[in-house]
């Protein structure tokens, strides 16, 4: 039987379980029908919101690359340098509904099987702004939208009572969960975000008020380098700077740390992993935690903006995987989603070594001075 990369979702059928997530990618209606010709099975669009948007002047996204032979890390396109991370501070889509709206809807009857998933954010200050959430899901769904993505996660907001501060907050992420699925006729997956110390508690706090998935993670906060030249940072206008969130490689330990805290508190729900996927090999840890889609950003942006090379390898790589492991009956993701979730322990249970294997009195492992006999002090 050859194998199947098509899955379930939330009630949604992929082609594929892979996603671009919301993001400059998915930022028109060009790119995301690109996106689907290139091989995407879904596409989460980039933020769409009721209030107008103006980005800062200047770069929104750059990316950060790590010198070969040395520790230094810039945003200068360094020789023989590796992509690090990508760093921005980009705000949500600064197109407003009435653009996005019959965008979505031509989308949809051009595609009419692959997944839109809207992305929405609003406030949560009082009842005008949860209004605006339904207004949003309503807007969306009508065009056709297959899922909302509730972006609780967007690490530069202002406003106490929109992004991030609403993902960290699990009385706002009931609340806003709350009003959205009041109204929703689809899926309802909330982005959280990483930058908190209790993501699976807030994970439960969306479950519990009716979330059908958990998206994560967004960037984590950060700052720019400062340039030991210049000695200003990398990035900045006028001199000045605001945090802004890092993504790309650098983050995908961190984020698979993070799924992996919420996948074991809720091993029964459903998970989108998202940080630092550039090839199968990434999308396989999130899928071994339980994840049963992935989304991509950094690498699709460096990838002719859509990520064509980036889906085709993505395909390539779990078919040559289900292939490899046909004699253990694994046929789809289904076989083997969650399989390694197990493994992760307290720390206290991980066992330590015997005084006579710790070195072994032999080469040290790499990070560690070597053993050496203490030379005797001379006799004056």
């Amino acid at each position: 039987m050859a194998p199947q990369l098509s899955t379930v979702f939330t009630g949604l059928r992929f082609a594929n379980p892979f996603l671009l997530s919301s993001a400059p990618p998915t930022e028109s209606d060009i790119n995301i029908m690109r996106a689907f010709d290139a091989g995407w099975s879904g596409v989460v669009t980039k933020t769409i919101g009721l209030h107008p948007v103006v980005n800062v002047k200047g770069p929104k996204t750059k990316f950060m690359r790590a010198a070969s032979g040395s520790y230094r890390l810039s945003m200068d396109k360094q020789p023989d340098a590796a992509l690090h991370s990508s760093w921005n501070w980009e705000l949500i889509s600064d197109k407003p509904l009435d653009w996005w709206v019959p965008r979505l809807g031509r989308i949809k009857k051009a595609y009419p099987d692959h997944v839109l998933v809207a992305s929405i954010m609003a406030g949560s200050e009082d009842d005008r702004e949860l209004d605006h959430w339904q207004a949003l899901a309503r807007a969306c769904q009508d065009e056709g939208c297959d899922a909302f993505e509730l972006n609780l996660s967007c690490p530069h907001m202002d406003r106490d009572d929109m992004g991030s501060n609403i993902g960290k907050n699990c009385e706002l992420i009931e609340t806003v969960v709350g009003v959205v699925k009041a109204v929703a006729r689809v899926p309802v997956w909330v982005k959280l975000t990483p930058n908190t110390t209790d993501i699976a508690r807030e994970a439960g706090a969306a479950f519990k008020a009716g979330a059908d998935a958990i998206s994560s993670s967004n960037t984590f906060t950060s700052l720019p380098l400062i340039d030991p030249n210049a000695l200003e940072f990398e990035v900045n206008v006028d001199g000045l700077v605001s945090y802004g969130g890092l993504g790309g490689p650098a983050i995908l330990p961190l984020s698979l740390a993070k799924m992996a805290q919420m996948t074991q508190a809720h091993p029964a729900r459903s998970f989108s992993g998202i940080g630092g996927i550039g090839e199968f090999s990434h999308a396989l840890s999130y899928f071994l935690l339980g994840c049963g889609t992935v989304q991509v950003c950094t690498a699709a942006m460096l990838d002719h903006a859509i990520g064509p090379n980036v889906i085709k390898g993505l395909i390539a790589g779990m078919t040559a995987f289900l292939e490899r492991h046909a004699d253990k009956g694994w046929r789809s993701l289904d076989d083997f989603c969650g399989l390694r979730r197990d493994r992760i322990v307290e720390h206290s249970r991980i066992k330590r070594p015997d005084a006579k294997d710790y070195h072994g009195g032999h080469e040290a492992p790499e990070g560690y001075a070597s053993p050496q006999v203490a030379a005797k002090p001379e006799v004056v």
